[in-house]
């Protein structure tokens, strides 16, 4: 299923993306929840986030082209940061630039993968049960920001502008990793386009790792990471992220 949140005529709610409507459900998304009956047109509401994260973490190199084109060494266990919740945004809403001087801004389509069940401590064959499904995500990045200063990399800094956590519009529940790609476009131009069985970690075992770190809460969020084609975009630019089985996140910088 296809798992969304929206506003519609100041109300919010939750359901079930079923082509161009929604059916709306009531309850708890990831417990238990129940079709309203009720169902509506998805052209007019305004696309929320799927999921209320506590947290969003985000992985650095956990691809094998990406790290055999920049000489990254594969790393022994996940390299991550935070996105801060003031970051994340939903399918349509703007990616405001940042005031001040940040230089270049870049894209980075992912796929990111949504809690169902507290983790804590959880072992790799365990781990799948934790996870109740997957969206698209753009990890913004203020990318002369973040090693501005030679003496202290700025990864929360960088990472974490207003707008730079984008994902949904929804979260799919069946979604096979092994077959699918993630594409992103920019102004119409494909600039991404990478085969997500690539990775060094896969889902499980970056929920298992992490969860060892943290405790990983219902609706938490992490970042898979990205793979070649990450380049700065213009303000005014239209990016789009399509995840196949999923569906395409779209955004606009500025």
């Amino acid at each position: 299923m296809k798992w969304m949140r929206f506003r519609r005529d100041g109300r919010d709610g939750f359901g079930a993306l079923e082509g161009d409507e929604i059916a709306v459900h009531r309850g708890d998304m990831f417990v238990s929840s129940q079709p309203t009956g009720e169902r509506i047109e998805a052209n007019g509401i305004e696309w929320l986030l799927p999921c209320q994260p506590t947290k969003m973490l985000a992985l650095w190199n956990n691809f094998r082209a990406a790290a055999e084109k920049n000489g990254w060494a594969q790393p022994a266990e996940p390299l991550y940061f935070v996105k801060t919740p003031n970051s994340h945004a939903a399918h349509g809403a703007p990616i405001p630039v940042p005031p001040g001087e940040v230089g270049r801004v870049a894209y980075e389509g992912e796929l990111a993968i949504v809690i169902g069940r507290r983790a804590q401590a959880v072992s790799v064959d365990d781990a799948p049960a934790h996870i109740f499904g997957y969206s698209c995500a753009n990890d913004v990045t203020a990318i002369e920001v973040l090693f501005r200063d030679a003496s202290f990399p700025q990864w929360t800094r960088a990472k974490g502008y207003d707008g730079f956590g984008v994902f949904g519009p929804v979260i799919e529940t069946a979604f096979e990793v092994a077959t699918a790609r993630v594409r992103t476009t920019v102004a119409g131009r494909e600039r991404q386009n990478y085969a997500l069985a690539d990775m060094f970690f896969s889902p499980a075992e970056l929920v298992s790792r992490l969860s060892h770190d943290m405790t990983l809460e219902v609706g938490d969020v992490i970042l898979c990471g990205t793979s070649l084609g990450v380049l700065p975009m213009k303000a005014g630019s239209t990016v789009e992220v399509e995840i196949d089985g999923i569906g395409k996140l779209v955004n606009v910088y500025g």
